[in-house]
């Protein structure tokens, strides 16, 4: 494994870390603590460092399951998750300091953790965004040793930018992929200049940048890639990166072409992200252990090379670009 340094928190965390939406079953398909376990210290035993969860995920089983884990491993492994995304409706009056410091407190019973490495807001209107009370509230939350660092996680890019206002924002957790290349243009730039880590979410488009869907693939109702793809129930961006499911299945399948001896594709996906070097880690969700070993196997893949790179770039400006790009 290899490590890279997650701005200004400091924290020398793992290149691919792991994220806990799916980690205790599929989307929707319930909690199995015990498969959650078993990912969970699969993960820290190949050397991931760092977890993301959020309260939200199965109504806080995640978080229990992260903490249940961590507290019985001697390792350090850092612990992000997320908050706000509980309110409803979730709206921009919604977030008070009293919520939010509630959400907090709620998150370390939740864990069972004495203090929270990193909470980030999750995904919230892009209002908040421009009330400095709310970024306040987490520095008295600082003060009184319940969080070390904290970050965001945006939809947007202009988001990111306007969180980069604020001093004690260290992270800022953003969709980054071959099908979704926005950031790269300014946001990279402009958090590279604040020392503000960038954490990668969403890093194989809901699973099209592995290459094993079809046209005909289905997904189970409770599945956000079945009722999220038009954005009913959240941002349509979470799902596909925004991509129409069977234009993502065209360029995946393009993309085969470039690697015609790859049955998976995810490492390479997971390649071209980490190439960057604003990009301080990935952390691609795993419902099963044997997901999570693929994700790990980018750490024995060749590096890209820049013919390869320009292949796979040209594949987004043919199939995705006009299609996704100034969305988000």
């Amino acid at each position: 494994m290899k490590y890279r340094i997650l701005g200004k928190t400091g924290f020398k965390i793992s290149e691919i870390s792991l994220g806990t939406w799916q980690v205790g079953g599929k989307w929707g398909s319930g909690f199995d603590d015990q498969k959650a376990e078993e990912i969970l210290n699969t993960a820290i035993d190949n050397g991931i460092n760092f977890i993301d969860t959020a309260d939200v995920y199965e109504d806080g089983l995640s978080e229990a399951a992260v903490g249940r884990v961590v507290r019985s491993r001697s390792e350090k492994i850092y612990v992000a998750t997320k908050c706000g995304r509980r309110i409803s409706p979730h709206v921009n009056e919604g977030y008070t300091p009293e919520a939010l410091t509630k959400f907090v407190e709620d998150s370390l019973k939740n864990t069972g953790l004495g203090r929270l490495d990193l909470i980030q807001l999750h995904c919230p209107p892009t209002d908040v965004y421009y009330r400095p009370e709310i970024f306040e509230t987490f520095e008295r939350l600082q003060e009184q040793g319940k969080i070390d660092k904290l970050g965001v996680s945006v939809e947007k890019v202009e988001e990111g930018i306007k969180a980069l206002e604020y001093d004690n924002v260290s992270t800022v957790q953003i969709i980054y992929n071959l099908f979704r290349q926005r950031p790269q243009e300014k946001f990279f730039k402009m958090a590279a200049e604040k020392n503000v880590g960038i954490i990668v979410r969403v890093p194989l488009a809901s699973g099209l940048l592995t290459g094993k869907f079809s046209k005909d693939s289905h997904f189970s109702p409770e599945d956000h890639r079945n009722f999220n793809r038009d954005g009913e129930a959240f941002d349509k961006g979470e799902t596909f990166a925004g991509v129409n499911f069977e234009r993502g299945v065209e360029a995946a399948n393009a993309l085969k072409a470039v690697f015609p001896d790859t049955e998976n594709l995810a490492p390479m996906a997971l390649k071209w992200i980490l190439r960057r070097e604003e990009v301080s880690t990935v952390i691609p969700g795993a419902s099963k252990v044997d997901h999570l070993l693929s994700n790990l196997s980018v750490e024995e893949t060749p590096d890209l090379s820049e013919d390869q790179i320009q292949k796979m770039n040209r594949v987004y400006e043919e199939f995705i670009k006009n299609e996704v790009h100034q969305r988000w």
